[in-house]
């Protein structure tokens, strides 16, 4: 993996985790989303912890979701 691979601008840290930009931007916004850089406008967000927080949410039922 190359360096560039590491951090994913808001469209494909969307696409990583199969929601819309519009979906990310809210979690953002609302703080419930994966964890971000902000670097003066550009959002970045590490691979390592879009794959961290999908392993987070993780359930056997629809009962054990909380959002």
């Amino acid at each position: 993996m190359t360096d560039d691979q590491h951090f994913l601008r808001t469209i494909p840290a969307a696409r990583f985790l199969g929601v819309g930009k519009s979906t990310l931007e809210k979690w953002r916004i609302a703080g419930n989303g994966p964890p971000f850089a902000k670097l003066g406008k550009t959002v970045l967000y590490r691979r390592i912890d879009l794959e961290t927080w999908i392993s987070k949410h993780v359930v056997s039922s629809t009962s054990q979701y909380v959002q």
